[in-house]
């Protein structure tokens, strides 16, 4: 039941790349360590370049292939699932960090893969 497109993937790239930046701010993460403040800020700036690069229709300068785009995708989600446990965070930090990797394994693994090209 994979039903994510690259369209579909490609219009959820820009704005949770936005949320990872703000959000962090907006709901004052940071309490249990500092860390938890500015990691996610800086992967959003990351996913937001990674999309700019991605060759598809919404990338500016598409020169990453896309089956690179959804394997960093899948590394930040599981980074994301372990990091509140190796770095110590607790309460909103670590659910925020928790949540965002479970979404991004969850959108990863509901992605349609890339339709082969039959040599004529």
């Amino acid at each position: 039941m994979r039903f994510v497109t690259k369209t579909i993937h490609a219009w959820l790239d820009y704005p949770v790349a936005l949320a990872l930046i703000a959000l962090p701010f907006l709901l004052g993460l940071g309490v249990s360590s500092p860390l938890a403040l500015t990691i996610s800020p800086v992967v959003g700036v990351a996913a937001f370049l990674l999309t700019v690069f991605t060759d598809h229709h919404l990338g500016l300068v598409r020169v990453l292939p896309y089956r690179l785009h959804l394997a960093v995708d899948l590394a930040v989600g599981i980074l994301f699932l372990i990091m509140p446990s190796v770095l110590g965070f607790s309460g909103l930090d670590a659910v925020f960090y928790w949540l965002n990797g479970a979404a991004v394994v969850v959108v990863i693994g509901l992605s349609k893969p890339e339709a082969e090209l039959v040599p004529a």
